[in-house]
């Protein structure tokens, strides 16, 4: 069973701008807590007993006040900084011994989930693939990147599709076995997950993708912010 968690906090979020000037993305508040503690207490709900923030160097101070200021939501918790913008998986590979030999979760660090991670954790454990994707339906999911699926396992990802073949799209929050880093070029400083390493995943047919139910919300903008807000 997946015990570790990684939870990817080092973008900009120049969307968020003027905000995030001041304020990592995944520090905002959401009914007064931050994002990121949202995630913890997830992860901790479901028995994930080891997470890892992997941050930006220059946020390096945030992070540390925040770890200082809610020592208990900061508990057992870890933090990775990169010297430099790596991606959403080109920073992993300095975790790499932290993760070990057991599947762990990624999530990005800018979303509120409230999914029932034992019911990924069983699916995961049932095929042989090496991550499945949370899999969340929105109202408009031209606006994110909607997998192309056949029997749960996913061939390929249409990037903001005009015409979307579901509603079903990925809610940044995955399952992964360690083999994933298999499927990542590493002479590239900069690696994204979901256009470098998904894709040669999917078309050896090892990813797959999984609907959940629950609650999701995307912060990345202040319009979507401000919903989370209102209805979190």
């Amino acid at each position: 069973m997946a015990k570790k968690a990684i939870i990817l906090v080092g973008g900009l979020g120049t969307r968020l701008r003027p905000v995030t000037y001041e304020t990592p993305k995944p520090l905002l508040t959401v009914k007064k807590k931050p994002i990121v503690s949202h995630l913890i207490d997830l992860f901790r709900k479901h028995g994930v007993s080891r997470i890892a923030l992997l941050a930006n160097i220059d946020h390096k101070p945030d992070f540390e006040q925040w770890r200082k200021s809610r020592p208990e939501e900061a508990e057992n918790v870890e933090l990775f900084f990169e010297n430099k913008p790596q991606g959403t998986f080109g920073g992993l590979r300095d975790l790499i011994d932290w993760i070990g030999n057991e599947p762990f979760f990624l999530s990005n660090g800018d979303e509120l989930k409230d999914f029932d991670l034992s019911a990924l954790r069983d699916f995961h454990g049932r095929h042989d693939g090496v991550g499945t994707l949370a899999l969340v339906a929105v109202e408009k999911p031209q606006e994110y990147g909607v997998p192309v699926m056949e029997n749960s396992r996913i061939k390929e990802f249409l990037e903001k599709p005009a015409n979307p073949p579901s509603n079903l799209v990925s809610a940044g929050f995955y399952l992964l076995n360690p083999e994933i880093f298999d499927f990542a070029d590493f002479n590239h400083d900069f690696i994204m997950i979901e256009k470098d390493v998904f894709p040669k995943a999917a078309q050896a047919g090892r990813l797959f993708g999984l609907a959940l139910e629950g609650r999701w919300f995307d912060c990345g903008t202040l319009e979507r912010w401000e919903k989370a807000i209102k209805e979190w």
